[in-house]
C-alpha cells in the first residue's frame, strides 16, 4: 500500500448544511498535504472524519490501509493528532502529559518516559517538564500538544493548524520535525 490516505466521495451533513460535499483525496506515503480554504470550507471536518472523531454521512476511507468506518480502532492505532487547540491537561507537568499518552497507548511504563523525555528534548521543553502546564506560554502549550501527537510513532500524523500560536523560530522547529517524519515515512 503506498497510500496514507485515500477518501472518496466524503459527505457530512448537519441538517441543512453540507459541511463536505464529495471529498476525494489521496495522500501518498511519506509526503506532506496541506488543505487550503476559507473558514468554513470542510478542512477540520475533513481531518475529523479521517481521524475517526465524527461519522460520514457517505463516502469511503482508509488511512494507513484500514477502512475509516468499518475498523476506527485500529485507525486510531496507527495515527497522531493535534487539533487546532492544544488539548493538554494544565494541572499535570509537560512530562506527566506525554507520560500519560504513552499510557494510553500502551506503551509500558519504561518506554512512555522514555519517549516523553525524548519528545521533551526535542520539542525544546525538557527545562519546563516537570513544572505544571498551567506554568506554561501559548507556544509552549501547544508544542507540548503536537510532542504528544508524536508519542506512538504515528504511521500517519494529521496537523489541524499546526503552527497556529508559535513563534517563528518555534514554527521553523516545527516544520523541521514534519521533514524528519516525512523523510523518514510518515
Amino acid at each position: 500500500m503506498n497510500d496514507a490516505v485515500i477518501a472518496r466521495g466524503l459527505v457530512k451533513r448537519y441538517g441543512d448544511v453540507t459541511a463536505l460535499g464529495g471529498v476525494d483525496i489521496t495522500v501518498p506515503r511519506g509526503t506532506v498535504l496541506g488543505l487550503l480554504g476559507p473558514n468554513g470550507a470542510g478542512k477540520t471536518t475533513t481531518v475529523r472524519v479521517l481521524t475517526t472523531l465524527l461519522q460520514a454521512d457517505a463516502g469511503t476511507a482508509e488511512v494507513a490501509g484500514v477502512d475509516v468506518m468499518t475498523k476506527p480502532g485500529e485507525v486510531r492505532r496507527r495515527i497522531g493528532l493535534s487539533g487546532q487547540y492544544a488539548a493538554v491537561d494544565e494541572y499535570l507537568t509537560g512530562f506527566e502529559n506525554l507520560d500519560m499518552v504513552g499510557r494510553l497507548y500502551h506503551l509500558g511504563r519504561r518506554r512512555s518516559r522514555q519517549r516523553a523525555r525524548e519528545l521533551l528534548e526535542q520539542f525544546r521543553l525538557d527545562d519546563a517538564a516537570d513544572r505544571p502546564v498551567k506554568t506554561y506560554s501559548g507556544g509552549m502549550r501547544r508544542r507540548l500538544d503536537l510532542a504528544g501527537a508524536l508519542v506512538a510513532e504515528p504511521e500517519v500524523l494529521f496537523l489541524d493548524e499546526p503552527t497556529t500560536g508559535l513563534d517563528p523560530r518555534s514554527r521553523g522547529d516545527m516544520w523541521d520535525v514534519i521533514t524528519e517524519l516525512v523523510a523518514g515515512g510518515t
